[in-house]
């Protein structure tokens, strides 16, 4: 190698040098930057080149450096990993969170809960049995009845409020997600061009690592990278992305619980088939309001049948108990609840009688029977009657909660573990990052040196060589 040709390795060093301090500065900038992955520059050494003769030696030196890039210290891998732990979490702290809710609703065990006022109306009954003549002790049980009735009406009711919010919750979602796969579609064409071209298309690759992220907390699903640079992006084995082709998905189905219809999640082009998705909020959504289906449906679907089941049973036990008394009125047969038509037992719920003069506190002959009135006050420790199916349906729903949020503590943990994973390979220590700076620091320095060393040995060859000996 010529002289000359030291110039030029020195330079390579400064170059090399100077592109490992802007990708370190790069790093240390965005430390706090969420989705950044850190990059470190690839280099290799150019060899020497072999002219075929070289007088007095045949061992020559190598040419400089070469900046090859700047990788991306991502691991595939743990991606996919924290993908996978995002959409198992997702979809449990969903169902978590929607079940916990229905469970405080019920407001069991507790003064405001609906055993509470069962234990009251039955007690009122008691109270007449001991006064029947007493209009106090009968309009006790009226209102006794009627807190219990707007109690099961306004437990049902905020059952269907709870549906109706997590359905459009999840109509939202869905609008997340279709927004998503086509900010993906979009990063694989340009990630492809940039590519394609010999550029850097790092920053690129980290926005579309954090829409995939946000695709499987979402929807969960799978992604599978192209040797373009492009990813598909797979929700139950069809493609929500592929290349730059994004599809859509929309809900469909019931608008109301009281519709009864399943709610489903289903492409918006070709067969329209209905998506499987294996995890995410909006999977933990889909499978909190499936329709009931005898205890094994959906949860709210499920509590909301429950309330009809006991509103149902309550009238029923009531009424064929008071419909062996007699009113004031000589009316024999008459009912204690009505349930109305067209809607849920639980909201349709009312009571008949408006005054004592209506409840069924006589015998035949019209004479006041407390036999009829004792009958009812123990209805509450019937088996099967109103307050076993409702204690059934409340152990029910505190069994699942207990079980769900223990599933989302669970898949939070293994969250936490696979990000603090991907995070140890991706994530941009600052120690780490200072140590680097200061070593290419010192390789600037150094090619510096070695540059203005060559300077000086060429000033020499060029400017004194043959001034010896002039006069």
């Amino acid at each position: 190698m010529s002289t000359f040709g030291s110039l030029a390795t020195a330079a390579s060093g400064l170059a090399a040098a100077r592109a490992g301090i802007d990708v370190t500065g790069q790093n240390i900038a965005n430390a706090g930057t969420a989705g950044y992955t850190r990059q470190r520059v690839t280099q290799s050494s150019v060899p020497a080149v072999q002219t075929g003769f070289v007088r007095g030696t045949a061992a020559l030196a190598g040419q400089g450096v070469s900046v090859d890039g700047i990788a991306r210290l991502g691991s595939l891998t743990l991606d996919a990993g924290l993908r996978t732990a995002t959409g198992a979490s997702s979809w449990a702290q969903t169902r978590a969170t929607a079940l916990s809710t229905l469970e405080a609703g019920l407001q069991e065990p507790g003064k405001n809960g609906l055993s509470a006022k069962l234990d009251a109306f039955w007690s009122s009954w008691g109270d007449l049995a001991a006064h029947p003549d007493d209009p106090g002790a009968a309009s006790s049980v009226i209102a006794a009845a009627s807190i219990v009735a707007s109690t099961l009406a306004s437990g049902s009711e905020a059952v269907d409020d709870q549906w109706s919010t997590v359905r459009t919750t999840t109509s939202t979602q869905v609008g997340q997600l279709n927004d998503a796969a086509a900010q993906v579609a979009d990063l694989n064409g340009r990630i492809r061009s940039t590519l394609a071209s010999g550029g850097s298309a790092n920053e690129l690759l980290d926005q579309r690592d954090q829409l995939t992220q946000q695709i499987a907390g979402l929807a969960g699903g799978t992604v599978r990278a192209n040797t373009d640079g492009t990813v598909d992006v797979l929700l139950g084995g069809n493609p929500l992305v592929q290349g730059t082709t994004a599809s859509s998905v929309t809900l469909d189905g019931g608008t109301r619980l009281t519709d009864g219809q399943p709610v489903t999640l289903r492409w918006t082009s070709g067969s329209e088939s209905t998506v499987t998705l294996d995890g995410g909020s909006i999977g933990g959504a889909l499978s909190l309001l499936a329709p009931a289906s005898g205890g094994t449906g959906g949860p709210l679907a499920e509590a909301s049948a429950a309330y009809d089941r006991v509103a149902t049973r309550l009238a029923a036990t009531v009424n064929a108990e008071h419909a062996k008394g007699t009113t004031a009125s000589g009316t024999t047969g008459a009912p204690f609840f009505s349930v109305g038509a067209g809607t849920g037992a639980a909201q349709a719920l009312s009571v008949v009688p408006t005054d004592g003069g209506g409840l069924a506190t006589r015998n035949a002959s019209g004479q006041l029977d407390d036999s009829f009135a004792d009958a009812l006050s123990r209805l509450g420790t019937a088996a099967g009657g109103a307050d076993s199916t409702w204690a059934t349906f409340v152990a029910g729903v505190g069994s699942a909660s207990r079980t769900a949020a223990s599933e989302s503590t669970l898949t939070g943990l293994a969250l936490t573990s696979a990000r603090t994973q991907q995070q140890s390979g991706a994530g941009v220590d600052l120690d780490e990052e200072n140590v680097n700076l200061l070593s290419y620091q010192h390789a600037y320095q150094g090619a510096a040196r070695v540059l203005t060393a060559v300077d000086e040995m060429l000033d020499t060859l060029i400017n004194r060589v043959g001034l010896v000996g002039r006069g």
